[in-house]
């Protein structure tokens, strides 16, 4: 009994300590995310997406990479994008670049694992969305991708990330009031939908690393040849990312002990490009868009992430890049002590609570999701004298659709 509750202890005080090394980097990266979501022009951007050729491809990589890195959002604003004419290519490449290119993934891999990983994750985050591309029309072909259509215009659009963004010139935004809440009405959204994920993501790098060497070792064929392991690691990277059931940001410290355990460099990569297909958005897919096209595109991301790990391990094992040593466990972990990381968690925690603050002097919450939302700008309705805030037209609709409002919420 001890045992089990020191291995308990263990394990928390493996999460924790990964907490404080990443809090900086998570707070910066999401307000940064907040900044580009609340004053950058989507709709203007958003209309540019449809269309055939390049254009929309690079565009949709763009306005994904200025996006949330929540794997949900992502894939519920690519649906969304899809519903209104978007191509199968730029939905993709949208989800693509909003789960690997943004800040906050690289920042937290950065301080996990190196600036190595961070610089292959985001080339690796482009040679996947060229080669999904490339390869789209063997998956999918035209007629099944209208029938997907079709399919997404009628499914339920559950809950969308709807960025809040003023019209204002760039200059007049920084010293204005409601350009500031839209930032902190981001930041505080993004936070609702990863928390759980950053959560989980601790806790699971924090246990799983107790596991020790014998179960590492076995797992990713470390006594086999390099190009065994190499290969076996971008095979089985996306198998334990899909189980892990955890995305974004939140299966980085996962990846960090992936790495200290002895998988390869493809294999770390795999399993971080993975994210958008864990089990429960595969089961989106399935509902967004009808099995047929969810198995396929689930198909042609799985070989997209194993290819473009296995060209980033070549391409960075030819120029030297792969780290030679790998950390131990305690350098993955660290320990918290009086340094510079200390006085950025210390700023980092008076951003944060700024940012909440400004969401609750301005904000109100939506009855049906749950999100905070600015008053001043939010949909809103009037039920028997009483006014409801909403986030997006999504969550208007349903709560409209409900019936009783007090049972609404």
């Amino acid at each position: 009994m001890s045992h089990l509750l020191s291995l308990l202890l263990e394990g928390l005080g493996n999460a924790a300590m990964m907490a404080w090394q990443i809090w900086w980097a998570l707070v910066l990266g999401f307000a940064i995310s907040a900044i580009v979501q609340a004053w950058a022009p989507h709709e203007r951007v958003e209309a540019l997406l449809s269309g055939p050729g390049a254009g929309p491809i690079v565009r949709s990589t763009a306005f994904g990479a200025a996006s949330s890195s929540c794997s949900y959002a992502a894939i519920a604003i690519a649906k969304s994008l899809f519903q209104k004419g978007a191509s199968s290519a730029s939905a993709l490449a949208f989800q693509f670049a909003s789960t690997n290119l943004v800040w906050e993934l690289g920042l937290v891999i950065w301080v996990l694992m190196g600036w190595q990983f961070t610089l292959a994750e985001y080339l690796g985050g482009i040679v996947m969305i060229i080669l999904m591309w490339a390869l789209l029309r063997l998956f999918v072909s035209k007629q099944l991708e209208e029938e997907a259509r079709e399919h997404a215009r009628g499914a339920d659009t559950g809950h969308e990330h709807h960025m809040a963004a003023t019209e204002l010139p760039l200059r007049e935004k920084l010293t204005d009031a409601q350009s500031w809440s839209d930032v902190a009405h981001n930041f505080r959204g993004d936070w609702q939908m990863l928390w759980k994920e950053i959560v989980i993501g601790l806790l699971l790098a924090g246990y799983i690393a107790l596991l020790g060497d014998d179960f590492f070792n076995g797992l990713f064929l470390t006594g086999a040849p390099q190009l065994v392991q190499t290969i076996w690691g971008a095979l089985i990277g996306p198998v334990i990312a899909m189980l892990s059931f955890v995305c974004s940001v939140g299966n980085i410290p996962l990846a960090a002990v992936l790495w200290s355990g002895g998988l390869s460099f493809a294999g770390v990569l795999a399993f971080i490009f993975a994210d958008l297909i864990v089990l429960p958005i595969i089961i989106a897919y399935r509902k967004y868009y009808g099995n047929a096209y969810a198995m396929r595109i689930v198909g042609l991301m799985f070989v997209t992430m194993v290819i473009s790990a296995l060209v980033i391990d070549v391409l960075f094992g030819a120029l030297g890049l792969i780290p030679a040593v790998r950390p131990s466990t305690e350098d993955v972990f660290g320990m918290i002590k009086l340094d510079y990381k200390a006085v950025l968690n210390g700023l980092a925690l008076i951003a944060f609570v700024a940012l909440f603050a400004i969401t609750a002097r301005r904000g109100v919450k939506d009855p049906v999701c749950g999100m905070s939302v600015d008053k001043a700008i939010a949909l809103s309705s009037e039920v028997d004298g009483k006014t409801w805030y909403f986030c997006g037209p999504g969550c208007q609709e349903k709560f409209t659709r409900s019936g009783d409002p007090e049972t609404r919420v």
